[in-house]
């Protein structure tokens, strides 16, 4: 997971007490919003609880008097880089007590209480399950909560996973993120706005899973439903006689001939992201990009001269395509970087060999 604390927010307890909250991001969407105690609290918590404390970072020290403005952001980058470097310790990610944090910081950031609501979550062919929930159960119990409603068998629900996905005003979907543990499905929903459904998708890179999950008849639903949505988005490349031939085999209700088919395609199995903008290889490109097959995948949109035209402002719009082996990378990371509203979001992507 990724942490980010792009800003602070001033808030006024029942006393009438002015204090600073920390507004902590995660994987590039707002998550909650603590003070510094409360982070305080949480590595002392940690060092305790941990057989190994010294793989804690050091904690940004207190300090005595109020903080300048210059002051409050070094705070606040300090603690941004303590959240990302401790959450790189499995010890410390994996740790109920970090998840449990997490959770209900999230829950007391949006004011919830924890309180019985219907939780719509949806196939990928659209179909919507509703689920009864509390409003701060995290990830991970309802999707176990799904996979019972589904008659998914036990063994394999750690193969499939809940994400966010949104609707863009041109009709596209965007994969927003996976859901984790240390989150509320009903709250990191209805905490960002446009229309955000929660969608459970297969969650795994190793194609050879997929023969185990289709000797499973809800798994194999579940797999097919997902190939035919994203053949029919476009996320899977065919061909005019590839696509006939997936035509017929669904029309037959042929689903394991048919993922067969569809597994030897360009993009299966790829997680496909939003549109992003990028300064290379000219400034404001935007770029597609997609991970899975173990390699990252970008394809930069060119605007290239029409030959058949005279204007020289007509150009048509071609894909440059590249792709990095994940196997010959150290380490990789997609950073958001918040603007203003009236501004694009836009996406950096750091690659070390």
């Amino acid at each position: 997971m990724h942490f980010a604390i792009p800003d602070t927010v001033e808030f006024t307890n029942s006393g009438g007490s002015v204090f600073v909250g920390f507004n902590v991001h995660i994987n590039g969407t707002y998550h909650c919003s603590v003070r510094y105690r409360q982070l305080l609290c949480l590595h002392e918590q940690l060092k305790r609880e941990l057989d190994h404390p010294n793989c804690l970072p050091p904690f940004p020290p207190k300090k005595l008097l109020p903080l300048t403005q210059g002051q409050l952001d070094e705070r606040r980058l300090m603690l941004e880089k303590y959240l990302q470097t401790a959450s790189q310790d499995p010890r410390v990610s994996n740790s109920e007590l970090f998840k449990g944090f997490l959770l209900s910081a999230q829950l007391e950031s949006s004011k919830e209480t924890s309180t019985p609501v219907t939780l719509d979550v949806h196939l990928m062919n659209g179909q919507k399950i509703g689920l009864e929930v509390l409003t701060s159960d995290p990830s991970d119990e309802v999707l176990e909560n799904l996979s019972q409603k589904l008659h998914l068998a036990p063994e394999f629900v750690k193969f499939f996973s809940l994400f966010l996905i949104r609707k863009e005003e041109d009709g596209e979907i965007s994969v927003i993120k996976k859901l984790e543990n240390y989150e509320s499905p009903y709250i990191s929903m209805k905490s960002l706005p446009g229309l955000h459904r929660v969608v459970l998708r297969k969650n795994f890179w190793d194609l050879s899973i997929e023969t185990m999950l289709a000797e499973d008849r809800v798994a194999l639903n579940l797999l097919y439903t997902q190939a035919i949505w994203e053949v029919e988005r476009g996320w899977i490349l065919t061909s005019n006689d590839i696509r006939n031939k997936l035509s017929s085999l669904q029309s037959r209700g042929e689903k394991r001939e048919y993922l067969e088919l569809a597994k030897g395609l360009k993009y299966y199995g790829f997680m496909q992201f939003g549109e992003c903008w990028c300064d290379y290889p000219q400034k404001g490109m935007r770029v597609l990009i997609g991970a899975g097959n173990k390699e990252l995948n970008f394809r930069v949109r060119l605007q290239t001269p029409d030959a058949s035209s005279s204007s020289s402002s007509d150009s048509s719009e071609t894909l440059s395509e590249g792709s990095f082996r994940v196997t010959r990378m150290r380490c990789w990371r997609i950073t958001t970087l918040h603007v203003s509203s009236s501004q694009k979001e836009t996406l950096l992507l750091k690659v070390l060999f």
